[in-house]
């Protein structure tokens, strides 16, 4: 399946700096704001929709936060609960001495138990947090409603993990004397020069906080200092999966066909054609087009995963 955007000329016009009517829409959009406390660490997550109501829990990549779902969660909420999670080391969550996908699946799980959804939830995870939430496929595959995978090659490393042991990004913590200088400063990782200039600036202004000394990122470094936060062996799982793959993201056809191959299942493959590999930052209605149509789709058919 490939989805493409019917808003593209709207979507195009990035020598603007200002907001389509959409994105501010979807940024005042009602949230609730909370936290669970998951292995002594305190896990922030925000949470949009009706409550008792089927969901998802949407899960960011390596050295991002939950505000990167602002302009997304609010577009599936209609009539879902959905709740994007700070992981440990991330956002506004506590950060750990050590981190392991298995922890993160364990809080993933917590943050949908707690945040108000009904009945087994879809878990959604972007890049490293797809390997999350193959992990969390993998330990609760029987409780989930399906899990769905945005453009996480399958790799000894994550990107973020290469970028920082190529000394390319992810150094020493840095402190900026001003928010200005900091937001300055942002960069996806990988690079990408197609995000969209206010979905830029809003994750800038997320990304960051004041302390003491001046302004610095959310991150926890140490995440990228952990052993495994990749995923190099995929298995059938015990829940419907679905694929998204970003036309210049960093999952090549090739990889994608190969995962698809692993996971053993009648697997959805959508290609979002010209996005990069953060394809919320620049095709976000590209993306909730093509997790509004997954959703539809398994809200339809109430039989399990369809083994090939």
């Amino acid at each position: 399946m490939t989805v493409t955007d019917p808003h593209q000329t709207q979507q195009d016009s990035r020598a603007t700096p200002f907001a389509p009517a959409w994105f501010t829409s979807a940024l005042a959009a009602p949230v609730d704001i909370a936290t669970v406390t998951v292995a002594g660490a305190h896990i922030s997550y925000r949470a949009y929709g009706p409550s008792s109501r089927p969901g998802v829990v949407l899960v960011h990549g390596g050295a991002a936060h939950a505000r990167w779902w602002d302009h997304i969660a609010p577009l599936l909420a209609s009539d879902r609960r959905i709740a994007a999670i700070d992981l440990s080391g991330h956002g506004d969550s506590d950060w750990r001495s050590e981190y392991t996908l298995e922890v993160w699946a364990e809080e993933v799980m917590a943050v949908a138990a707690d945040a108000g959804i009904d009945g087994p939830p879809v878990v959604v995870g972007h890049s490293m947090g797809g390997f999350v939430t193959w992990t969390v496929a993998e330990r609760h595959g029987a409780s989930l409603a399906g899990a769905i995978t945005i453009d996480s090659p399958v790799h000894d490393l994550t990107p973020e993990q290469k970028a920082a042991r190529e000394r390319r990004a992810f150094g020493p913590a840095k402190v900026y004397p001003s928010r200005e200088a900091a937001m300055a400063r942002f960069r996806p990782v990988p690079a990408q020069d197609t995000t969209l200039p206010y979905v830029r600036e809003h994750l800038a202004g997320t990304s960051i906080r004041r302390s003491s000394t001046g302004w610095s990122w959310k991150f926890d470094r140490r995440i990228f200092a952990s052993p495994r936060m990749s995923r190099t062996v995929l298995k059938p799982l015990e829940c419907r999966t679905a694929l998204v793959r970003s036309g210049d993201g960093l999952v090549p056809a090739s990889m994608g066909d190969m995962i698809h191959s692993r996971l053993g299942c009648a697997t959805p493959l959508i290609e979002i054609p010209d996005a990069g590999h953060h394809v919320m930052l620049d095709r976000p209605l590209c993306l909730v087009t093509a997790l509004r149509a997954v959703l539809a789709e398994w809200g339809d058919r109430a039989d399990g995963p369809t083994r090939t």
